[in-house]
């Protein structure tokens, strides 16, 4: 079987500080390792109800309980409460990930700002909302990100070429069908870039959740059954929010499930390395910056062109 890579991405102060340190403890359980993505600016996740007419927002909010996962206070947070900055508020959590021996990697500086205004940013404003999460990074963790994963899968030509600024090796920012294909992306009138993309494959446990009428224990059935007979490298995308509250429980019967059928959950750096050692990123594809829907979400994304796979 192949590798399947455990990405979390940490939107929120809540999800920083209740949820990251229980996905800890249930994955040092397993001896395994992921890598954890942080948001480290601040945190104005009340303003995500300004998307609350956009085609699927309703939809995906009714079925996943956004309330009982993200709480009242979180959700009140840039709107009847000040915006609380969580690398300031949450660093202590986030240390402890790292001296755990898990991979730390950047979010973003501001989860929903990012998300609602990076696809038409300038290039101005993309940088310094960039640059503002590198030196935070630098000043909790003491050392330079090794690699990134974009906030909601939404990016733009400006903040893609940075990465190789950065001199990142690896980043996850985009969504792909099954069977990992990485890649590197070609830039409209600008060189390749250097850094090679390794996008989210799998469905996440939102997008499936109360789809069909699925349950919980609908929907680990189902990534179990597309895991089963795959012997192909995945990416799955979890959340501190859900995966590290109320879905917790959930997520170990999965965990448990991939490990039965004879997966290798790793982290992102270490699935990088394991196509590194085997001689396979000399020659990869180069695709086209591009947007696409994916079902169960809301808006476009960040999407590798389906006409890519043969």
């Amino acid at each position: 079987m192949g590798r399947i890579a455990l990405k979390i991405d940490v939107d929120t102060l809540r999800g920083t500080q209740e949820g990251v340190p229980r996905l800890q403890k249930l994955l040092d359980t397993y001896q395994l390792q992921a890598t954890f993505l942080f948001s480290l600016g601040f945190d104005h996740t009340g303003w995500a109800f300004k998307n609350i007419f956009k085609p699927g927002f309703f939809q995906k909010v009714s079925r996943t309980s956004v309330i009982e996962h993200y709480g009242l206070k979180t959700l009140s947070y840039g709107i009847l409460l000040p915006a609380p900055d969580i690398g300031k508020k949450a660093r202590a959590e986030m240390q402890s990930v790292a001296k755990s021996g898990h991979e730390v990697g950047i979010h973003t500086w501001d989860h929903r700002v990012w998300q609602d205004h990076v696809r038409d940013a300038t290039p101005e404003w993309t940088l310094q909302q960039m640059n503002l999460a590198w030196d935070r990074f630098t000043e909790i963790f003491k050392e330079v990100p090794k690699t990134h994963g974009a906030a909601g899968w939404q990016m733009n030509p400006t903040a893609i070429a940075h990465l190789d600024t950065w001199q990142m090796k690896y980043s996850s920012d985009g969504r792909a069908p099954l069977n990992l294909v990485p890649y590197r992306v070609k830039l409209d009138g600008m060189k390749t870039c250097q850094h090679i993309q390794y996008p989210t494959t799998l469905p996440t446990l939102d997008e499936l959740i109360g789809v069909d009428n699925m349950t919980g224990e609908d929907v680990i059935k189902h990534l179990l059954a597309l895991t089963a007979s795959n012997p192909n490298d995945q990416v799955f995308t979890l959340h501190a929010e859900l995966e590290g509250q109320k879905f917790l429980p959930l997520f170990e019967q999965l965990l448990k499930g991939w490990i039965s059928q004879g997966h290798e959950l790793v982290s992102m750096q270490a699935l990088h390395l394991s196509w590194q050692k085997t001689g396979q990123l000399r020659h990869l594809i180069e695709l086209p910056f591009t947007w696409g829907e994916i079902p169960n979400r809301s808006g476009e994304l960040m999407l590798m062109p389906n006409d890519s796979f043969i």
